[in-house]
C-alpha cells in the first residue's frame, strides 16, 4: 500500500489483515498491528495524537503516511420521537445522511454506503438525486464511530443495537468496500457487532445475492420488493427491467439454500398501487414456500413523487391476506418523518443547525 503526505492511508479503510499487512510492510510485526487495531477500535481514540503505547517509530510512521478518516458534522436535526439525524461531510466535499433512531432499550444506526444512488426508485428521495459516488469502506465505518460516540456523549443507559445499511445508496452496489466495512464492524478484536445484528438492504441485485451467499457474509438480507408482478415493480423500481422478479426470487431462494437463514422483504405500501387484495395475493403466491418475512412500510412522503401512504385499514387487509399464506409481516415503526429522516427520505439536504427549533 503506498501513500504520500498528501495521499495518506485512511486506517478505517483497512480490515484487521491489511492493517498488519500494511505493518508488516514497515517492519512491524502482528503486535503492533494488535495495538493499534485495539485503540482504533476498543478505545475509540479520535486521533492519531491520541495512540498511546505504540513504539515512538511507529507512531511517527503513522502520523506521515495515514489518517483517522473521521467525518465532520456539517448539520444535526432531532425529530420529536427521537430520531436524530446528521449530515456528515466527506473529504471531497460531498455529504451523506447518517440516522440514530431510538426504540425501547435499544437504537438502531442506519448507515449509508453511497453518496446519492444510481438505482432510481421512484419513490425514494436519494434514487430521485442521482448517483454521486461510492463510499470508500473508511466512511461506512466512520458513520458507526459517529453513532457510537453521540451515544456514549449523550449517556444514553441503552446501547447500539442494530445496524441497517438503509441510508443513502446501494449496499451491493458498492459491494466490495461494504463487506471490507463490515469486516472491521464485525471483527471481534475491535468493535465486535454482532452481525445478526446486520442488515443489508437491496433493491435486488441478482449477481450480488447470489455472490452474497455463496461467501456466506455477515449480517441479515434484506431485499427492496414492492410489487408483485414485473409490470408493477418495473414502474416502481427500474432495475427490475434488468433482473425480473423470477430471476430474482430464484436469487433469493438460492441465498436461503445457502444461508439458511430466512430473507427479509421491504414493501413499501402505496395508496391505490401495491396495497391492494390483487398484490397481496400476487405477493403470497410469489413467495410461496421461501423462508420469508415481510417488513410492510407505509409510503413516506418525498418531494418529488406523488403517491401517498395505504390507510390503517388497507394495510390491515394486506397483512391479513398475506397470513393466510402462511406468510408472516410486520408494519415497520415510522420514525423522524418531521426532520426527513424516514426510510426513504434521506437526500443530504439537512437544515443547518441555525434552523433547528
Amino acid at each position: 500500500m503506498d501513500s504520500t503526505a498528501n495521499n495518506p492511508i485512511d486506517l478505517y479503510d483497512l480490515n484487521y489483515q491489511q492493517l498488519t499487512q500494511l505493518l508488516a510492510d514497515w517492519g512491524y510485526s502482528t503486535y503492533h498491528a494488535g495495538q493499534l487495531w485495539q485503540q482504533l477500535y476498543r478505545q475509540r481514540v479520535s486521533h492519531l495524537s491520541q495512540l498511546g503505547s505504540l513504539r515512538p517509530d511507529l507512531q511517527a510512521r503513522l502520523a506521515s503516511h495515514t489518517r483517522l478518516g473521521r467525518l465532520a458534522v456539517l448539520a444535526e436535526q432531532q425529530s420529536q420521537d427521537g430520531t436524530r439525524k446528521f449530515l456528515l461531510g466527506l473529504p471531497d466535499g460531498q455529504s451523506i445522511e447518517t440516522v440514530i433512531m431510538p426504540y425501547r432499550e435499544r437504537f438502531t444506526a442506519c448507515i449509508s454506503t453511497q453518496a446519492g444512488c444510481a438505482m432510481g426508485c421512484v419513490f425514494c428521495a436519494t434514487g430521485q438525486m442521482g448517483f454521486v459516488r461510492h463510499l470508500h469502506p473508511g466512511e461506512i465505518v466512520a458513520q458507526v464511530l459517529h453513532v457510537l460516540h453521540v451515544l456514549a456523549s449523550s449517556r444514553h443507559p441503552h446501547p447500539l443495537r442494530n445496524i441497517v445499511l438503509m441510508g443513502m445508496g446501494e449496499p451491493l452496489h458498492n459491494y466490495d468496500a461494504t463487506m471490507t466495512a463490515l469486516d472491521i464492524l464485525t471483527d471481534d478484536r475491535g468493535l465486535a457487532i454482532a452481525s445478526r445484528h446486520i442488515t443489508i438492504s437491496t433493491v435486488g441485485l441478482v449477481p450480488a445475492i447470489r455472490r452474497l451467499a455463496d461467501e456466506a457474509r455477515p449480517g441479515h438480507l434484506a431485499v427492496s420488493l414492492h410489487a408483485a408482478t414485473d409490470e408493477e415493480r418495473n414502474k416502481l423500481v427500474p432495475l427490475g427491467r434488468r433482473w425480473p422478479l423470477a430471476e430474482l426470487i430464484d436469487a433469493c431462494r438460492y441465498y436461503v439454500a445457502q444461508r439458511g437463514r430466512r430473507i427479509f422483504f421491504e414493501w413499501t405500501l402505496i395508496a391505490g398501487h401495491n396495497d391492494t387484495p390483487t398484490q397481496a395475493h400476487a405477493l403470497g403466491r410469489l413467495l410461496h414456500g421461501l423462508d420469508a418475512h415481510v417488513n410492510l412500510i407505509p409510503l413516506n412522503p418525498t418531494a418529488n413523487f406523488p403517491g401517498r401512504g395505504s390507510t390503517p385499514a388497507d394495510i390491515r387487509q394486506f397483512k391479513a391476506i398475506l397470513a393466510q399464506y402462511n406468510l408472516p409481516s410486520t408494519v415497520r415503526q415510522r420514525k423522524g418523518l418531521d426532520i426527513d429522516a424516514g426510510c426513504g427520505q434521506l437526500r443530504k439536504r439537512s437544515r443547518q443547525p441555525a434552523e433547528l427549533d
